[in-house]
């Protein structure tokens, strides 16, 4: 644990509180703060460990990532929509914008992500139809 005295915070919690009580209670709220977060930190670090080490081969070693981008991109949909309803302007801004950027991705690249979705999803099944995979 790396105590509040310690951090770089310090000197400015020094200057800005005089009374050295509030400074020890500050200092200790801080203390637990690190804590807390190193916890967290723990945890999080656990629960990786935990998919790494998994007998499930999906889980270990091949997390499609691309599909989680496109979970977020049909996600982002839903801020724009409600961005659109504020301000009409702004997301036919954006959705130009984004538009754009998509239009400029060559076209393998879409196959690629549609062959990798597809390709996932039927290996998936394929394994759990087996009773391979769980």
């Amino acid at each position: 644990m790396a105590t509040a005295s310690a951090t770089p915070t310090a000197p400015l919690l020094d200057r800005l509180t005089a009374d050295p009580a509030a400074r020890d209670a500050v200092r200790q709220a801080l203390d637990r703060l690190d804590d807390e977060d190193a916890a967290r930190g723990q945890a999080d670090l656990a629960a990786l460990l935990a998919e790494v080490r998994s007998d499930d081969r999906w889980v270990a070693r091949a997390r499609p990532a691309f599909l989680y981008v496109m979970y977020a991109l049909l996600l982002w949909a839903i801020p724009i929509g409600l961005l659109a309803a504020i301000d009409p302007g702004a997301a036919q801004a954006i959705a130009r914008g984004m538009a754009a950027y998509l239009a400029a991705l060559p076209e393998p690249l879409y196959a690629l992500f549609g062959t990798g979705y597809l390709g996932y999803t039927v290996a998936r099944s394929w394994g759990k139809a087996r009773g391979a995979e769980r």
